[in-house]
Parts: structure tokens; C-alpha cells; sequence
């Protein structure tokens, strides 16, 4: 499995060299640039052009590293608590009010995917440690249900950054 660029993307060599690295020694690879330089783009490109799966996290000031793995929505299982009925019985299997997030999505799925993690820069100064342990590793902890999620086919990591502020250098 090699990408060579595409129709609509040139890759220079360089940069053909380190996405097939990061591909064959299954490590994530850091892109930054100036906004508007094709970063996304690669990503998108290189899903396109191994015929594999894309799921994209766009990241922005607000966003938590957790939001990437799952989500627990215990407003909702309350609600549904107190509604009784049809609700009442979804209250008793927590599983209901975990909504995945893109990390589980792309490690849960069936085929080798690539994973975009867009933008790294714009989270707080601690998001890309809080990610460090789950993307070395491929698996996280779902606390409210005691599961294990492991990927079953390490995806291709691209994390894009604007280079708007300096990152941990882990």
C-alpha cells in the first residue's frame, strides 16, 4: 500500500516519502503549514487514492479530547428516566447515551480507514497529550460500560496543524 499522489494532487517527493513512512511504520504524521495549503487535502487524497474509508475530526477552541472517543449524554438517560414508558426502558443500558465519536468510528471499523484530525492547533494546549495515550496504543477505556474499544486495523493518521500555536513536543 503506497500513495504516489493523484490526479488532482501532486505530492512531491518529499512528501510522498513521509506519508508512505507513516503508512509503513504505522505512526501518525504531523502536517503544518499556513491555513489554505493543502493539508486537508492530503488526507482526503490519500483515502481517495487507497480506496479507504476518511473520517475527519475538525477541531475547534471548544473541543475536548474525549469528545473524539465518546460522548456519555446524561441529560438524555435523566430525561428518558423520568418520561417513563417506551424511555424508561432504554435507562437501564447506559450503552443508549454513549454516542461514539470519530476516534471509535475509525478504530471499530470493518476496513483500514484514515483518520484526519484537523487543525490540532486550535484545541487547548493539553489536547494533543490527552490523544497521545489512545493513538499510540489504538484502544481506550469506556468507563460507563467497563468496555475495552480496540481498533482492529490501525488507521492512517494525518493531524493537520495552522502552526497558530506552538504544540507540546511530545
Amino acid at each position: 500500500m503506497k500513495f504516489q499522489g493523484t490526479d488532482t494532487y501532486v505530492a512531491t517527493r518529499d512528501l510522498t516519502l513521509a506519508v508512505n513512512a507513516a503508512i509503513a511504520l504505522q505512526r501518525p504524521l504531523l502536517i503544518k503549514g499556513e491555513p489554505g495549503t493543502g493539508k486537508t487535502l492530503l488526507a482526503e487524497e490519500v483515502a481517495r487514492a487507497l480506496n479507504m474509508p476518511l473520517f475527519q475530526w475538525h477541531i475547534k477552541s471548544t473541543t475536548k479530547a474525549q469528545q473524539g472517543l465518546y460522548e456519555y449524554d446524561a441529560v438524555s438517560r435523566l430525561r428518558d428516566s423520568q418520561l417513563g414508558g417506551e424511555h424508561g426502558s432504554r435507562v437501564h443500558d447506559i450503552s443508549n447515551y454513549i454516542v461514539k465519536g470519530v476516534l471509535w468510528q475509525a478504530f471499530s471499523a470493518e476496513t483500514p480507514t484514515v483518520l484526519l484530525i484537523d487543525e490540532v492547533d486550535k484545541a487547548d494546549i493539553e489536547f494533543p497529550n490527552d490523544l497521545l495515550r489512545e493513538l499510540d496504543r489504538m484502544e481506550f477505556h469506556v468507563y460507563e460500560t467497563r468496555e475495552l474499544v480496540k481498533a482492529k486495523h490501525r488507521p492512517i493518521v494525518f493531524i493537520t496543524s495552522n502552526n497558530e500555536k506552538e504544540l507540546p513536543d511530545a
